[in-house]
């Protein structure tokens, strides 16, 4: 017997899935960040030749009026800039001009092309179509996602997806340039492909994972959470030192060394790594009820369509999904342009208190799940009920937030601490709605995820484009107290109906197929006792013919004393 390794199979999966949900929201967000600076800042001035315009006619003092306008106007009005902190977007982007001329810009200014040297003039409605447009067919390949993950393997689809997302990342400046609309094409091409990945790895999740380890495995996926915290202040260093262009080709080049570690680390099964030690192996298949048997037949099973899409278990984890999306995806996008125009941070500031609560969430996941885990080896909670539990935080107490910082106003330190504590609290989905799916039917829990997935990432580009119409030349803070509470209703509404239906426990139509093995193998047995029958019968008969005197008269024998010989 071979030595046992020092980290299983297991372990190096979670890091190879980790940091893979780190790439793949690394192609999401990263247009999130560089659009701070790639935008023309005329629009900002816009509004402050509007402001002071308000202001003169209301023929009052600045302090006296309402605080309705973007906080660092505000700030700048009654003098109360501190900390070095720059509370203008010119100084913001005077502090982020490129220092190195990227190969887009040396391209141009030899086709004597325009460099667009103040930045490109897209508006707040454009700027929520370029923002948006990862997520408008994103949704087109969830589905497809499970079903190809079940017909090719996890380690392909997942794989294959991120490194194509993370190449076009190196063809989006140059289309920034030539026109937005050909960089929208790339982003919603970029979200087309990138949309097999959730579902293709819960598809992994239930080939690898035992059934009292998902909570801590389905962490994982919340690498995309580090990712944005890693991300974000990092890109804004990268816009400080270099050009906003350098974001998408770091972005290319780190999604191509993670591919080539994925392609040698990463196997679709146990059964199919050739470093996996036997005792891992067989843990995992006994826990799982895989067999020789079983892997054929699923290979060839169809997929019971109709029962999944009636299953309320799993419309209950679609709801939940589509609330705790809504709100983090308003957040995680819309963060960078909110503490940008409200109050008034700069890229870097803006980097990098983006980035905190996205860290924040992943560790809250990772620890959440651990008691949930917990829970359910001491039987100390039923698997609904810590399903359930994943849901209140992920959704309610994260709506609740949301609610304290659409009223936190031009008080930066609620801001963030509230930012922070919302985004935080909804890393606790992968202990509830996450999971919950592969309890439900490990066998199609990439089918089911790829169903939410089509449906719940719709919140990705409505919510980019709701912002945009609501902020279009009124950035205020109180434009932003809506978009905020209508994120809010979303989390709580769908909080309290996930609580009250959800339900964790193995569906009868996952298991069909087996029930279809065992009836088989009945009828297997049952034919064999036949045959065994007839075999029996067949051999009294040729010992009674046998048993002839030699004077030709035959001996009766009784039946059974013939099938005993």
């Amino acid at each position: 017997m071979s030595k046992e390794p020092e980290v299983n199979a297991r372990t190096v999966l979670w890091y190879l899935v980790f940091v893979g949900f780190a790439v793949n929201y690394m192609v999401r967000i990263n247009s999130n960040i560089t659009i701070v600076t790639m935008v023309r800042s005329s629009s900002a001035k816009k509004v402050q030749l509007n402001q002071d315009l308000d202001t003169s006619s209301a023929m009052s003092p600045p302090q006296n009026k309402p605080r309705m306008y973007a906080c660092y106007v505000e700030k700048n009005e009654s003098d109360l800039a501190t900390g070095g902190m720059e509370n203008t977007r010119a100084a913001a982007n005077a502090q982020s001009e490129p220092n190195w001329v990227s190969p887009e810009k040396w391209l141009l200014r030899t086709l004597q092309l325009d460099t667009k040297e103040d930045g490109f003039e897209w508006n707040e409605y454009q700027q929520g179509l370029v923002l948006g447009a990862f997520f408008w067919l994103h949704w087109l390949t969830q589905v497809p996602g499970g079903v190809l993950a079940r017909k090719y393997g996890t380690k392909l689809v997942f794989g294959v997806a991120n490194a194509i997302g993370c190449w076009l990342c190196f063809l989006m400046p140059l289309a920034a340039y030539l026109d937005y609309r050909i960089l929208i094409f790339l982003r919603v091409l970029q979200g087309v492909i990138c949309g097999v990945s959730w579902p293709a790895m819960h598809h992994m999740a239930g080939q690898w994972i035992p059934p009292n380890e998902r909570s801590k495995f389905v962490t994982a996926y919340l690498g995309s959470s580090i990712g944005v915290a890693l991300f974000f202040p990092l890109f804004g260093y990268i816009i400080s030192w270099t050009s906003w262009e350098y974001v998408f080709h770091f972005c290319g080049i780190f999604g191509t060394v993670w591919y080539l570690a994925w392609l040698y680390f990463v196997y679709d099964s146990p059964a199919e790594h050739p470093r996996i030690h036997p005792k891992e192996r067989e843990y995992i298949e006994n826990s799982l009820g895989i067999t020789e048997k079983s892997k054929e037949q699923a290979r060839e099973e169809k997929t019971p369509w109709m029962k999944l899409i009636l299953s309320k278990p799993m419309w209950m984890t679609v709801l939940a999904q589509w609330a705790g999306i809504w709100g983090l995806f308003t957040v995680m996008t819309q963060a960078p342009s909110y503490f940008n125009y409200i109050h008034g941070w700069n890229v870097k500031m803006t980097g990098i208190l983006s980035g905190i609560p996205h860290l924040c969430r992943m560790l809250f996941a990772y620890f959440f799940s651990i008691i949930g885990d917990y829970l359910l080896r001491h039987n100390l909670m039923s698997r609904t009920n810590v399903r359930k539990m994943g849901g209140v935080f992920c959704c309610l107490v994260n709506g609740l937030f949301v609610v304290a910082l659409a009223y936190s106003g031009c008080n930066s330190t609620s801001a963030i601490v509230f930012l922070t504590l919302a985004t935080m609290v909804h890393g606790a989905v992968s202990t509830g709605p996450l999971a919950n799916i592969i309890d439900i039917s490990p066998k199609y829990a990439g089918i089911l995820l790829g169903i939410s997935g089509m449906i719940s990432v719709v919140p990705g580009f409505v919510s980019p484009i709701l912002v945009g119409i609501l902020t279009l030349g009124n950035q205020t803070v109180k434009q932003w107290e809506y978009v905020f509470l209508i994120s809010a209703g979303m989390l709580i509404v769908g909080g309290i109906l996930y609580t009250m239906f959800a339900d964790a426990t193995l569906q009868p139509w996952n298991t069909e197929g087996n029930e279809r093995e065992m009836v088989t193998l009945k009828l297997d047995v049952e034919q064999a006792l036949l045959e065994k029958e007839r075999e029996a019968v067949e051999l009294a008969q040729d010992a009674i013919t046998a048993e002839v005197t030699d004077d030709g008269d035959c001996k009766e024998y009784p039946i059974d004393s013939v099938l005993k010989k």
